[in-house]
């Protein structure tokens, strides 16, 4: 489409993504955001619901597929899982190209899908849907109907593990600490402040439906099955994924001539090296992502760090830069955000 503007939904416009979603896309170019939705609070403006959007203008719609159809030529939908199938069938039978944050079509493999989300209710769109972790798709993402946003753990740990996904050896293990924001914007008694602060939680150990999407993407990058152990921990913090990652990587092979390959001209990814070591506030409310590495002398194992923004490589952010993709502008477009300090 190059440079025409196409018209933009955001489904599901009030959670923690989608308002992401509408701030980034209310500084880009090529859009015209033509509808916001939220179930709970259709008819309201925005602005009443999230004062940082208010000068927008914008008010909430109901959640109408049919609706939206007909008014727009893409749709960015964050709705919560199970609640996007329905939707996001409707929109893309009717010429709606779509960019799902939510977790509805990130499989491929339906007989795990199920094992952990359900039944589904639309295989063959699932069958369909492009993995969007842009980096590593960004040919199939430019022409797809329908892409699915990679997890924000997933991003956090698949960008440092694909390039080196045919040089790994036995199990990897993935330790991942998120702010709180990663678990929506529904009121939880676990996510109070007095239950957070000063604190850092365990939780869905052995359990956690990333878990899976994390091995599915590493085995097809591998050629061959790859385990993974995840474990997830909630820091006291709003935004922000710290990832650490633990590989056993032949001493042979350079990691970072690896890494250094296929990141050389990526603007999102930013390599630290000479002992520089990744952390969240570095990468607050951006799309970047940064990786290091280390091989741990003693072990021989490889302990690959990884930062992002949950709410932007992680998931908003992520899902522009694939939009950018399939409207054919630079990836980067909307997206040159400098993090906040401090």
């Amino acid at each position: 489409m190059g440079t025409s503007l196409v018209r933009v939904a955001v489904v599901g416009a009030t959670g923690y993504s989608g308002a992401e979603a509408v701030r980034l896309l209310a500084r880009h170019p090529n859009v015209k955001l033509e509808v916001v939705t939220s179930e709970q609070a259709s008819g309201r403006a925005l602005g009443d619901v999230h004062r940082t959007l208010d000068f927008l203008g914008l008010t909430l719609e109901a959640v109408d597929a049919n609706a939206i159809a007909g008014r727009v030529d893409f749709a960015l939908t964050a709705l919560p899982h199970g609640a996007s199938t329905p939707v996001v069938r409707t929109l893309v039978e009717q010429g709606v190209r779509v960019i799902d944050i939510g977790a509805d079509f990130r499989f491929h493999d339906l007989g795990v899908y199920e094992k952990w989300y359900g039944a589904h209710q639309a295989p063959a769109l699932a069958s369909e849907a492009v993995y969007g972790l842009t980096e590593h798709a960004r040919d199939k993402v430019a022409g797809a109907r329908l892409v699915a946003n990679p997890g924000c753990y997933p991003t956090s740990a698949l960008m440092p593990l694909l390039p080196l996904a045919g040089q790994l050896r036995g199990p990897v293990f993935v330790d991942s600490k998120s702010g709180t924001s990663g678990a929506g914007r529904a009121a939880k008694v676990d996510q109070l402040f007095a239950e957070v602060t000063e604190n850092i939680r365990p939780y869905s150990v052995g359990k956690h439906r990333h878990q899976p999407e994390i091995a599915e993407q590493l085995t097809g990058a591998a050629g061959e099955s790859r385990a993974v152990l995840f474990t997830p921990q909630l820091l006291p913090i709003a935004r922000g994924i710290l990832t650490t990652i633990y590989a056993d990587i032949a001493e042979d092979v350079d990691v970072g001539a690896l890494l250094r390959e296929a990141y050389a001209d990526e603007p999102f990814v930013r390599l630290l090296e000479g002992g520089a070591l990744p952390e969240p506030r570095s990468v607050r409310g951006t799309n970047l992502i940064e990786i290091a590495w280390v091989r741990d002398a003693a072990t021989g194992r490889v302990v690959l760090i990884s930062a992002i923004d949950n709410l932007g490589k992680g998931a908003a952010g992520q899902a522009v830069q694939n939009l950018n993709c399939m409207i054919g502008v630079p990836e980067t477009t909307a997206l040159e955000l400098l993090p906040a300090l401090p």
